[in-house]
This record gives C-alpha cells, structure tokens and sequence, in this order.
C-alpha cells in the first residue's frame, strides 16, 4: 500500500487588481479571543434550488450547504485535510483507494455516518448523477465496506490517489444512505432540506429570500465548535441593493464578485472591510464564449477563429475585470502548476483578419452589413457575466455577426444552454478546482448526459480529445500526466471548442466583524466551523 502524502498542491494565486489598493484578509483583530454566538448574514447574488453537493457541484450550492453537508477530504493552505475521512491510501497499480472513515459521527437526525453512506453516494449518486464526477468516476466499479469506517473504492482503471484526494473537496460530499436510498433521488425531498454531518443544521428555504442554518450542537468537532449560532443567506440579485446591505451593516461578506466591480474597487478603500482575492486559490476561474456546435456556421472551425480574433481580450480584462484577470491559454489555467502550459496557439485581437476569414468561410457581409445572427445566453452569475455577453455583441458586431442577448435567471440559462441546448452561443464561468480531471476536462469530453451542468453539452465530440483526457485522468507518473495536459490543452486551443478567454480569481467583501474568514484556498465552500462574529 502506498500512504497519501499531506504535502500541498497546487501554487498561490499570485496577482491583483492594477493599481487599486486591495486590503489584507488578516488584520490585527484576528489575534482576539473566539466569541461564541451570533448571526452571519451571507449575500447570494442568485439561487440554483438545489442544495444537494452530491447532485450539483456549483460554487452557489458549495456557499451555503458547504456548512451543513461535509466531504471525506478538504483543503487547507498546508494541503489535504480529513473530514470525514482520516486516511487513505491506494494500491500501486491505483486500481483499489482505500479510505478510512472517522467514526463517532452523526447525521443530523441522529443516525451515525458510516460506509454504507458512502458506498451509496459513490455509487448512486457521485458517479451517475454529480456534473464532473460522472467523468470522473466513470471507470468506479464498486465500492466495498470492509467495515463500518472504511470503505474501499474499485477502478477498472487506475485512479492516481493524487487525483482522488483533489476531487473530494469538491466532488466527495457523502448523503444519508437512509433518506436516499429507495427514492427518486433527484426528486429528493432532502436535495432542498439537507441533512449532513457538518457544523450547522439546516432549518429552512425560503424561495427568492433566504436559507437558514442553525448550530448543530451534536458536532463531531467538539462542544466548542462552531462558533457562530446561525447563518443566514440572502438572496439579493440587485448588486447595488446588496452593496448598500453591506454598507450599512446588514451584510456580513459578499463572494465570488457579487457585487460590482465599482463597488469592490470602493469597499477597498474604505474602513471596517476587508477585500480581496485570498481563499480563492483552489476557485480559479475562466470566463468563457461557448459554441453549440450543432449550428452548421458554429461548427465551422474558421468561423470560431474569426470569432476568436474579434474579441479584444486586453479591452474586457481593462474595463471588465479591472485588471483582476489575464488572458485564457485553454481548459487549463496559469494555477494549474505543472499541468499548465502556455506553449498554445492564440489568437491576437485583429477585427479585419476575422472579416477575411468570415468572407473565406462563405459568410460575406449582407446589404445591412449583417453575416450571420446568434442568439447568445449570458450566465446570471454576475455583473461581469452581464458586461462581458454586453462586450461579446459589440465586438461581433464590429465584424459583422449580430447577436441577440437573451437574458434568463440561473435555471432558465441552466436549462437553455445544458438540457435544451437552446442557444447558439453562451457565456459564463468555469472553474479549476485543483487537477484538471476534476472539472475542467468535463466541459471537452463527450459523453455527460443531457442536463448536466457545466459539462460538454456543446454538440462537440472529438474522439481523439476523448481518448486523450482519459489516459490522462488514469497517468500514474506525475511528469507524463503533465505532459498529457499539456497536449490538451493544445488542441483545445487548436480545435476551439469552448473559448477559455480570461483567466480570474474570485473577490469577497468582508465586514471585519467576521473573524477567521477567507482561511483556506475554498474558503466560501468550506464548513465555517471556527468562523465567529464579534459584538
């Protein structure tokens, strides 16, 4: 057996906003004494009506059921770290990850945690159902309890243990086998009301107002934790109505840019915040142009250059992103480690070269100076997913595409872009979660079902892509499997499926009346367990 090493992975984010003071996320009063009681208040910019982790892996499920739902394995800025796992080891040919399962831990409705629940959601669940995973997991054959804590995943492929340990941040939320099991799972009652081991217990969903979460007093952690007595979430989508909460007190953090760009540029400088991009580092992020490659003009290789090179990226990164941002190399970003590369062909911004290639794929300028018209789905995740569709229609139209912005809260552009495939092109934000085979590689690899978010629902499909990600997801040897990455993301970039255009971290606004906030790289989807609130 082979022991997992503890060591850290993956490199800090290391860049800021230009020229805009960005305050530190640790101040002086991190040193006080922890106080117990009080409220959170979180704003969320837009609610997906899931809050099931094992169904939905979304930054937006994460931000709230991070707290009451937990996975085997999180991660801190020193690397992995068990929650509902202890160890975990695999076999050399990485065809067998044993896991070892923390006992004395309860669900919230007083029954214990054990394998079974686990074997369950692997199986059931994170493999079939969970966006991401079902590719990840799709060589899982069956996962065996051994005992009552240790269960004992099977590959008919081989697992790198590396990749397995990256994944479960994110993609390794355990349910209870005992409220799932003999029922339509995704029709669930508790994919609303979760029932989970974490700090908090959930109380109640309000639709278009809030969640509610409550001290679990039972946690296994210890009577000390958590800290805080409740937390409630509300959903504010008017970025400056949630700005003015924040301003006045009734806003304790706003993440993952939920409010304006302005306004964070505003909150910087202003006493009693903190702001910045720090407990993002496992959250970068690209913002995307997405192609339905079932429109014959989309599926035309020379048109999605051309599209490429009409779109001034230094311009958007300017204006848009104020400067938090660098340009896209493919899937994979620059906090990818060694498993990036920017040895890619690019595409420089050069309107009158993407005219020529539209006038040489047979798509010349009509009489109204039109050559083409697509209907476009901007993501409703925030300002910048607005302002950036906005920017995508005025630079096509500077080359002669029209596009019609067709704007739609988060399960209406879910449904249009990933079910009903209803779009010709779409925008929004992907993000890497440490290893390119947890998440990143889905939005390239055919075969996710109908549905699945933030997966390959593009109509895209190239045998040799599929090949090519999947031998790398099975590499055992570190430096060969950087390598296949490398070729990825190459003909990602070649091919153009998806345009990966503007790489960026995420940026919280925090009252410095919260204490221990943004203290790992997934802060916003971690459990909160010693976050406190002072008087």
């Amino acid at each position: 057996m082979i022991t997992t090493s503890r060591s850290a992975c993956g490199s800090a984010w290391g860049w800021l906003l230009a020229g805009a003071a960005v305050s530190a996320l640790a101040g002086p009063a991190a040193a006080q004494e922890p106080r117990h009681g009080g409220t959170a208040i979180i704003h969320m910019p837009s609610e997906q009506r899931i809050l099931n982790p094992a169904l939905r892996a979304s930054t937006g499920v994460y931000n709230i059921t991070g707290k009451i739902m937990e996975p085997l394995i999180d991660k801190s800025y020193d690397g992995p770290v068990g929650v509902l796992a202890t160890d975990w080891s695999s076999t050399e040919d990485g065809l067998h990850i044993t896991v070892k399962l923390r006992e004395g831990v309860n669900w919230h409705d007083g029954e214990p945690f054990t394998c079974d629940d686990v074997a369950f959601s692997a199986m059931e669940l994170w493999k079939p159902l969970l966006n991401y995973s079902s590719t990840l997991q799709q060589y899982l054959e069956s996962v065996d309890c051994t005992d009552p804590h240790t269960a004992v995943f099977n590959y008919s492929q081989p697992m790198p243990l590396d990749l397995f340990v990256a994944a479960m941040p994110d993609l390794g939320h355990p349910v209870p086998k005992h409220l799932y099991e003999g029922t339509d799972i995704m029709r669930n009652e508790h994919n609303t009301a979760p029932v989970g081991t974490g700090p908090f217990k959930f109380v109640e969903y309000k639709r278009g107002q809030y969640v509610i979460a409550e001290r679990n007093d039972d946690y296994w952690r210890g009577k000390e934790y958590p800290y805080l007595d409740r937390i409630v979430w509300r959903f504010i989508p008017d970025k400056s109505a949630a700005a003015a909460a924040i301003e006045a007190g009734e806003i304790h953090e706003s993440g993952f840019n939920g409010v304006s760009m302005a306004d964070i540029e505003r909150f910087s400088k202003m006493d009693g915040f903190d702001v910045g991009t720090q407990g993002y580092e496992n959250n970068v992020a690209h913002s995307t142009v997405e192609f339905n490659h079932r429109n014959p003009i989309l599926a035309d290789l020379k048109v999605r250059q051309a599209i490429y090179h009409g779109l001034d990226i230094d311009y958007a990164i300017k204006t848009i992103m104020r400067g938090y941002a660098k340009p896209g190399r493919g899937p994979i970003p620059s906090a990818g480690g060694a498993n990036y590369t920017d040895d890619v062909t690019t595409y420089a911004y050069d309107p009158e070269l993407a005219k020529k290639m539209l006038d040489e794929a047979g798509y010349p300028e009509g009489p109204d100076g039109i050559r083409f018209k697509l209907r476009h789905r901007p993501a409703p995740w925030g300002e910048y997913t607005q302002l950036w569709a906005e920017y995508f229609a005025q630079a096509m139209k500077e080359i002669g595409i029209e596009v019609e912005i067709l704007t739609n809260d988060a399960p209406g552009f879910l449904n249009g872009v990933y079910r009903d495939h209803d779009f010709d092109t779409a925008n929004g934000w992907h993000q890497f979660r440490s290893d390119p085979a947890v998440s990143t590689m889905v939005w390239l690899r055919s075969g996710s079902p109908a549905g699945t978010p933030w997966s390959n629902q593009f109509g895209w499909q190239s045998d040799e892509m599929d090949r090519m990600i999947d031998e790398a997801q099975a590499e055992l040897d570190p430096d060969q499997r950087a390598a296949d990455y490398h070729a990825i993301q190459k003909l990602a970039m070649e091919e153009i499926p998806v345009i990966f255009a503007i790489e960026h971290p995420f940026i919280s606004v925090t009252s410095q009346k919260l204490h221990n906030h943004h203290n790992t790289p997934r802060w916003n989807s971690s459990s909160w367990y010693d976050l406190w609130l002072e008087k």
